[in-house]
């Protein structure tokens, strides 16, 4: 009998140690014994960068992180605005933060300049290199690593010439003070020169220009283009308005500016880059280091078109553009 007993407690020990290495390769997010806290900053609100943000929080939230049970999340947005931004990165550097993602250039570079030990996630963030935020795309070299929202430029303008065949001015609205925009500006004029363009430069300071700028270029151009700027795509509907009254073609940088009246794109879907993003930050959060992990770039590109916005324009779109077409709005 006794060693019958014996032998039982040896077979529960074995179970037992078995039941705990096979916990060992579980998800990261299941064993945390306190949430995770993440702090997300955002220059400014419009519909790409919410996407981000949202798709970093939902592809989290399928990785097992989930809000309010095991991660929790102190978003702040600067609304435009450089010194708030520097204000909350000041205030992320003394919170006791697991993890900080960084939405568009801008706030990046102010949280870059604050926080030091703390692993920082951008995305929306056009040339990494080109901000000061990486030594390299290849291997960062400190703290930050992410994605980048590095669109087909020379794509666009090419789509532009596609739909309006006899262009030759093409007007650019871009804040001059943000270095993703003017990465994007010299692309495009690259890209305009390669093109037999003529480009026609309209700089802004604040959302508050974009109106005022957009109308500068009426009599002048024939068609205008917005890359992924932060200050204009946050009032896209200024340039839409003018647009759509003097009839002149808006080809934009992303999608959420097609939905939100541009004409036209072929660009990356930001609430994919976001997702993309979380997948990193569930490696950072296992303990990967971000001075080795390479900027990543979304590879897909997708064609969007907006009927209305054609109509609104009195733009006549080809049956061939039309069916090409990933996604097409009406």
């Amino acid at each position: 009998m006794r060693s019958r007993v014996v032998s039982l407690l040896v077979v529960i020990l074995s179970l037992g140690l078995l039941i705990g290495c096979s916990n060992q390769g579980t998800d990261k997010a299941a064993e945390v014994d306190k949430p995770i806290k993440v702090g997300i900053i955002q220059i400014v609100e419009h519909p790409a960068l919410d996407a981000a943000r949202e798709g970093f929080i939902e592809e989290l939230a399928t990785a097992g992180y989930k809000e309010g049970e095991n991660i929790t999340y102190d978003y702040k947005n600067a609304q435009g605005d450089m010194a708030t931004a520097q204000t909350i990165a000041k205030q992320f550097a003394y919170d006791e933060l697991d993890l900080i993602l960084a939405i568009a250039t801008p706030t990046a570079q102010a949280v870059a300049n604050s926080v030091k030990e703390t692993p920082i996630l951008i995305t929306a963030v056009t040339d990494p290199k080109s901000a000061g935020l990486v030594e390299s795309l290849e291997e960062p070299g400190a703290n930050i690593t992410g994605t980048s929202d590095l669109t087909p430029v020379k794509k666009q303008l090419e789509l532009l010439t596609e739909i309006v065949s006899d262009v030759k001015k093409v007007g650019i609205i871009y804040n001059g003070g943000e270095i993703n925009s003017v990465v994007q500006a010299e692309l495009a004029e690259k890209a305009a020169k390669e093109l037999g363009l003529e480009l026609v430069p309209v700089t802004v300071s604040s959302s508050n220009e974009v109106y005022q700028g957009a109308q500068s270029l009426v009599g002048r151009v024939k068609a205008i283009y917005v890359p992924t700027d932060n200050t204009v795509v946050s009032a896209i509907q200024s340039v839409v308005k003018v647009a759509n009254e003097n009839d002149l073609p808006l080809v934009v940088g992303e999608d959420n500016s097609v939905e939100n009246g541009g004409l036209a794109t072929v660009g990356i879907n930001y609430y994919q880059l976001g997702r993309q993003t979380a997948k990193m930050a569930v490696k950072v959060l296992a303990g990967e280091d971000p001075a080795t992990m390479p900027i990543q770039y979304l590879e897909n590109t997708d064609l969007v078109i907006n009927l209305k916005a054609a109509k609104e324009m009195n733009i006549e779109l080809s049956r061939e553009i039309i069916d090409r077409a990933k996604k097409v709005i009406e």
